[in-house]
């Protein structure tokens, strides 16, 4: 069986489309992988790359982007509404076919090794990677973003993976790790004020009481004035999109704000979106392995 494994790369650019550009090329060129996704966002100012292929493949992908971004980003100019520790913020890893989970664990700290031994960025592993329990979570890895890192890695608990406890100057530090598939989405609501994004946010969240595969934050999309709930659902069959959907609706109507839209942000499952499908049209008795086309087709 053909081994396939997914990488999801973050970087702190998203407004310069000359910059966003030459990072896609560099994915588009290198052997063994298949950009199949990238998008940005201003008021963010970040880019997510969707790639998948070989574990050398994705390997090498991995390293020569955060080897592009760190020549192209210079982090104490950036400045943008998500959270951010490095040029490159994160490399995740997924196991999508004949790959374990423990093999992507092995592509993490193989990437990072490089990463430390070519081009000084220290790093800090996370979530299946993780060296310590208190790593596990992305948002405890990035807290303080890029100018608190400088004194959040002295701190005996939160001294990198791989690198000397100092970020590289203009590149900052980068989380890597293996993790499951995740979906990235966002509720747009029509109201400036992202008090109310932050009050939803905290409502939902599984790590305040909300849902429990549901992370999400508030942020302020500063081009559209509006305020965002930002999410990321890391189960979403345990934890469907719709319903957390409902849920903000519902908390949005306490403050008298409606929802404009939502987006997707780079790709999820058939099964994620055709569940949201099979609640809106109340369909009976759906079958999704039997009655959707494309499932016979593949």
């Amino acid at each position: 069986m053909t081994k396939i494994v997914e990488c999801i790369p973050n970087f702190s650019e998203g407004r310069d489309v000359g910059r966003v550009e030459a990072l896609a090329d560099v994915a588009r060129v290198t052997a063994g992988v298949t950009l199949l996704d990238y998008s940005s966002d201003a008021s963010h100012n970040r880019s997510v790359l969707t790639l998948i292929g070989s574990p050398d493949g994705i390997a090498e992908a991995a390293f020569r982007l955060c080897e592009k971004a760190a020549e192209l980003i210079d982090m104490t100019r950036q400045t943008g509404e998500h959270p951010r520790m490095g040029a490159t913020d994160v490399i995740p890893f997924v196991p999508i076919r004949g790959v374990s989970a423990d093999e992507c664990v092995e592509i993490s700290q193989v990437v990072a090794k490089r990463i430390w031994d070519e081009l000084k960025i220290p790093s800090i592993l996370y979530e299946f990677s993780a060296t310590k329990p208190n790593r596990r979570n992305l948002a405890d890895v990035r807290r303080g973003q890029f100018e608190g890192m400088p004194d959040k890695l002295l701190r005996d608990e939160w001294a990198p993976d791989f690198g000397e406890r100092k970020i590289h100057p203009t590149a900052g530090v980068t989380a890597i790790g293996a993790r499951p598939p995740l979906i990235a989405y966002n509720v747009n609501l029509d109201t400036p004020d992202i008090e109310i994004a932050n009050k939803i946010a905290k409502a939902i969240r599984g790590s305040s009481g909300g849902f429990k595969y549901c992370k999400a934050i508030g942020v302020k999309l500063e081009d559209r004035n509006i305020a965002q709930v930002s999410m990321n659902f890391v189960n979403s069959e345990e934890t469907p999109i719709y319903r957390v959907f409902e849920a903000i609706r519902f908390e949005a109507q306490r403050w008298g704000v409606g929802i404009i839209g939502s987006e997707l942000i780079g790709l999820a499952s058939a099964k994620a979106l055709i569940d949201c499908a099979e609640y809106y049209l109340k369909i009976e008795d759906f079958n999704f392995d039997k009655q959707v086309l494309e499932n016979h087709l593949l």
